[in-house]
C-alpha cells in the first residue's frame, strides 16, 4: 500500500509540474515605451557614494598624519 501512495505522490508532483508552465501567462505588452525617470534614485545613489568616498579620504589622510608625528 505505502508503494502506490508513494507512486501516487511522485505522480502527482510531476503533473503539477508539467501542467503549472502552461497555465503561467505573462502580462500583455503595455503598448510604446514607458520611460520611467531613473534620475532622482540614481542622483542620490551618487552624491552618497562621493560623500562616502570623500568620509574614508580624510579618514586615510588623518591616520597618516598621524603616523607621521610619532
Amino acid at each position: 500500500m505505502k508503494k502506490y501512495s508513494n507512486t501516487l505522490i511522485t505522480f502527482c508532483f510531476l503533473l503539477i509540474l508539467i501542467t503549472l508552465p502552461s497555465l503561467v501567462k505573462a502580462q500583455p505588452d503595455p503598448g510604446g515605451d514607458p520611460d520611467a525617470p531613473i534620475d532622482g534614485g540614481l542622483g542620490i545613489l551618487l552624491a552618497a557614494g562621493v560623500g562616502y568616498g570623500v568620509k574614508k579620504y580624510r579618514e586615510h589622510k588623518k591616520q597618516l598624519m598621524q603616523r607621521d608625528h610619532e
